[in-house]
Protein backbone atom coordinates (compact mmCIF):
# COMPACT_ATOMS: atom_id res chain seq x y z
CA UNK A 1 0.00 0.00 0.00
CA UNK A 2 1.33 3.45 -0.94
CA UNK A 3 1.94 5.65 2.07
CA UNK A 4 -1.09 7.98 2.36
CA UNK A 5 -0.44 11.72 2.29
CA UNK A 6 -1.10 14.17 5.09
CA UNK A 7 -4.65 15.47 5.30
CA UNK A 8 -6.11 12.07 4.55
CA UNK A 9 -7.98 9.78 6.94
CA UNK A 10 -8.92 6.12 7.05
CA UNK A 11 -12.19 5.23 5.33
CA UNK A 12 -13.98 2.05 4.33
CA UNK A 13 -16.79 1.66 1.83
CA UNK A 14 -20.24 1.48 3.42
CA UNK A 15 -21.14 -1.56 1.34
CA UNK A 16 -17.98 -3.43 2.31
CA UNK A 17 -18.60 -2.66 5.98
CA UNK A 18 -22.34 -3.00 6.44
CA UNK A 19 -23.98 -4.68 3.43
CA UNK A 20 -24.06 -8.16 4.95
CA UNK A 21 -24.46 -7.25 8.64
CA UNK A 22 -26.18 -3.87 8.91
CA UNK A 23 -27.14 -2.51 12.32
CA UNK A 24 -28.13 0.73 14.01
CA UNK A 25 -26.99 1.69 17.48
CA UNK A 26 -24.65 -0.70 19.29
CA UNK A 27 -23.31 -4.10 18.24
CA UNK A 28 -21.21 -6.06 20.79
CA UNK A 29 -17.77 -7.27 19.80
CA UNK A 30 -18.89 -10.84 20.46
CA UNK A 31 -21.52 -10.61 17.69
CA UNK A 32 -19.19 -9.79 14.80
CA UNK A 33 -15.59 -8.63 14.31
CA UNK A 34 -16.00 -5.38 12.38
CA UNK A 35 -12.51 -4.32 13.41
CA UNK A 36 -10.92 -7.06 11.31
CA UNK A 37 -13.31 -6.28 8.45
CA UNK A 38 -12.14 -2.65 8.50
CA UNK A 39 -8.49 -3.68 8.52
CA UNK A 40 -9.05 -5.80 5.40
CA UNK A 41 -10.87 -3.09 3.45
CA UNK A 42 -9.65 0.37 4.45
CA UNK A 43 -8.03 3.06 2.38
CA UNK A 44 -7.14 6.73 2.94
CA UNK A 45 -9.05 9.67 1.44
CA UNK A 46 -9.02 13.46 1.94
CA UNK A 47 -11.02 14.30 5.05
CA UNK A 48 -13.05 17.09 3.48
CA UNK A 49 -14.40 14.85 0.74
CA UNK A 50 -15.08 11.95 3.13
CA UNK A 51 -17.17 14.16 5.42
CA UNK A 52 -19.61 14.77 2.57
CA UNK A 53 -19.71 11.24 1.14
CA UNK A 54 -22.13 8.82 2.89
CA UNK A 55 -20.93 5.99 0.65
CA UNK A 56 -17.83 5.99 2.88
CA UNK A 57 -17.58 5.31 6.59
CA UNK A 58 -14.76 6.86 8.63
CA UNK A 59 -13.73 4.46 11.42
CA UNK A 60 -13.32 6.26 14.74
CA UNK A 61 -11.71 4.57 17.74
CA UNK A 62 -13.97 5.80 20.57
CA UNK A 63 -12.52 5.00 24.00
CA UNK A 64 -14.31 5.47 27.32
CA UNK A 65 -12.19 5.74 30.46
CA UNK A 66 -13.82 3.99 33.43
CA UNK A 67 -13.01 3.35 37.06
CA UNK A 68 -14.88 0.05 37.48
CA UNK A 69 -14.07 -0.24 41.18
CA UNK A 70 -15.83 3.04 42.02
CA UNK A 71 -18.31 3.00 39.13
CA UNK A 72 -17.00 6.21 37.53
CA UNK A 73 -17.12 7.12 33.84
CA UNK A 74 -15.27 9.87 32.01
CA UNK A 75 -17.27 12.98 31.14
CA UNK A 76 -15.80 15.86 29.19
CA UNK A 77 -17.16 18.90 27.39
CA UNK A 78 -15.77 19.98 24.06
CA UNK A 79 -14.72 23.61 23.66
CA UNK A 80 -17.29 26.11 22.39
CA UNK A 81 -15.06 28.50 20.46
CA UNK A 82 -14.33 27.99 16.77
CA UNK A 83 -10.64 28.65 17.36
CA UNK A 84 -10.44 25.90 19.97
CA UNK A 85 -12.54 23.16 18.37
CA UNK A 86 -12.82 22.77 14.61
CA UNK A 87 -15.85 20.46 14.28
CA UNK A 88 -18.76 22.89 14.66
CA UNK A 89 -21.33 20.07 14.87
CA UNK A 90 -19.83 18.88 18.17
CA UNK A 91 -18.79 22.15 19.82
CA UNK A 92 -19.87 22.49 23.44
CA UNK A 93 -21.26 18.97 23.65
CA UNK A 94 -20.56 16.51 26.44
CA UNK A 95 -18.96 13.18 25.60
CA UNK A 96 -17.75 10.05 27.36
CA UNK A 97 -15.54 8.79 24.52
CA UNK A 98 -12.07 9.99 23.55
CA UNK A 99 -11.14 9.41 19.95
CA UNK A 100 -10.75 10.74 16.47
CA UNK A 101 -9.93 10.00 12.88
CA UNK A 102 -7.34 7.37 12.08
CA UNK A 103 -4.47 9.27 10.50
CA UNK A 104 -1.53 8.08 8.38
CA UNK A 105 0.75 8.34 11.44
CA UNK A 106 -1.23 5.50 13.03
CA UNK A 107 0.01 3.10 10.36
CA UNK A 108 3.25 2.85 12.35
CA UNK A 109 1.41 0.45 14.67
CA UNK A 110 0.51 -3.14 13.84
CA UNK A 111 -3.17 -2.20 14.18
CA UNK A 112 -3.76 1.44 13.14
CA UNK A 113 -7.19 1.55 14.81
CA UNK A 114 -5.77 0.64 18.21
CA UNK A 115 -2.72 2.84 17.63
CA UNK A 116 -5.07 5.78 17.15
CA UNK A 117 -6.74 5.05 20.51
CA UNK A 118 -3.47 5.47 22.39
CA UNK A 119 -2.49 8.55 20.39
CA UNK A 120 -5.81 10.29 20.94
CA UNK A 121 -5.86 9.57 24.67
CA UNK A 122 -2.36 10.99 25.02
CA UNK A 123 -3.32 14.11 23.08
CA UNK A 124 -6.63 14.83 24.81
CA UNK A 125 -6.71 13.54 28.41
CA UNK A 126 -4.26 13.26 31.31
CA UNK A 127 -5.15 10.11 33.22
CA UNK A 128 -3.23 7.15 34.66
CA UNK A 129 -4.30 4.04 32.76
CA UNK A 130 -4.62 0.59 34.31
CA UNK A 131 -3.83 -1.78 31.44
CA UNK A 132 -4.57 -1.46 27.73
CA UNK A 133 -7.78 -0.46 25.91
CA UNK A 134 -10.20 -3.36 25.38
CA UNK A 135 -12.80 -3.46 22.67
CA UNK A 136 -16.47 -3.51 23.70
CA UNK A 137 -18.20 -3.30 20.35
CA UNK A 138 -19.26 -0.96 17.58
CA UNK A 139 -21.45 2.10 17.06
CA UNK A 140 -23.36 2.95 13.90
CA UNK A 141 -25.85 5.80 13.86
CA UNK A 142 -27.19 7.04 10.54
CA UNK A 143 -29.75 9.39 12.10
CA UNK A 144 -27.74 12.53 11.28
CA UNK A 145 -24.98 13.57 8.87
CA UNK A 146 -22.23 13.24 11.47
CA UNK A 147 -23.15 9.64 12.23
CA UNK A 148 -23.87 8.81 8.60
CA UNK A 149 -20.22 9.16 7.63
CA UNK A 150 -18.62 7.72 10.79
CA UNK A 151 -18.38 4.27 12.39
CA UNK A 152 -17.37 3.85 16.02
CA UNK A 153 -15.06 1.17 17.37
CA UNK A 154 -15.90 1.33 21.08
CA UNK A 155 -13.13 0.63 23.60
CA UNK A 156 -12.86 0.84 27.37
CA UNK A 157 -9.75 1.85 29.27
CA UNK A 158 -9.69 1.14 32.99
CA UNK A 159 -8.16 3.46 35.56
CA UNK A 160 -7.90 3.60 39.33
CA UNK A 161 -7.91 7.40 39.17
CA UNK A 162 -10.79 9.54 40.37
CA UNK A 163 -9.78 12.66 38.45
CA UNK A 164 -8.76 13.47 34.88
CA UNK A 165 -7.49 16.66 33.26
CA UNK A 166 -7.76 18.04 29.74
CA UNK A 167 -4.51 17.87 27.77
CA UNK A 168 -5.70 20.19 24.99
CA UNK A 169 -7.70 23.38 24.68
CA UNK A 170 -10.19 21.44 22.54
CA UNK A 171 -11.59 20.12 25.84
CA UNK A 172 -13.16 22.75 28.09
CA UNK A 173 -13.54 20.52 31.16
CA UNK A 174 -13.18 16.88 32.14
CA UNK A 175 -14.07 14.77 35.19
CA UNK A 176 -14.88 11.25 36.36
CA UNK A 177 -18.52 10.97 37.36
CA UNK A 178 -20.81 8.17 38.59
CA UNK A 179 -23.23 6.50 36.19
CA UNK A 180 -26.14 8.13 38.01
CA UNK A 181 -24.88 11.58 37.00
CA UNK A 182 -24.41 10.45 33.43
CA UNK A 183 -27.98 9.14 33.41
CA UNK A 184 -29.23 12.49 34.67
CA UNK A 185 -27.31 14.29 31.92
CA UNK A 186 -28.75 11.98 29.30
CA UNK A 187 -32.28 12.41 30.63
CA UNK A 188 -32.07 16.15 31.27
CA UNK A 189 -32.97 18.90 28.86
CA UNK A 190 -30.08 21.20 29.71
CA UNK A 191 -27.07 19.08 28.82
CA UNK A 192 -26.03 18.80 25.18
CA UNK A 193 -24.68 15.25 24.82
CA UNK A 194 -23.34 13.78 21.59
CA UNK A 195 -25.27 10.86 20.12
CA UNK A 196 -22.52 8.25 20.49
CA UNK A 197 -22.36 8.78 24.25
CA UNK A 198 -26.07 8.01 24.47
CA UNK A 199 -25.51 4.79 22.55
CA UNK A 200 -22.42 3.78 24.56
CA UNK A 201 -24.00 4.32 27.97
CA UNK A 202 -26.03 1.11 28.18
CA UNK A 203 -23.16 -1.32 27.39
CA UNK A 204 -20.96 0.63 29.82
CA UNK A 205 -23.37 -0.07 32.67
CA UNK A 206 -22.21 -3.68 32.50
CA UNK A 207 -18.55 -2.66 32.56
CA UNK A 208 -18.72 -0.56 35.71
CA UNK A 209 -20.15 -3.46 37.67
CA UNK A 210 -16.84 -5.28 37.16
CA UNK A 211 -13.72 -4.98 39.30
CA UNK A 212 -10.19 -4.64 37.90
Amino acid sequence: MTRPREGTIMVVGREALLAERPFQGFSPASAFDYESLILRNYRYEPRGAAEEDPSLKQPIAYCVIVNPRLGLILAYRRADAEGDYAEKRLRGKWSMGVGGHIDPVDLAGANPIRASVLREIGEEIRCAADGDPRILGYINDDSDMVGRVHFGVLYRLDTRATTVEPATREIAEARMIPASRWRAMLDGRGAAVEAWSRIAFVPLLEVIRLTP
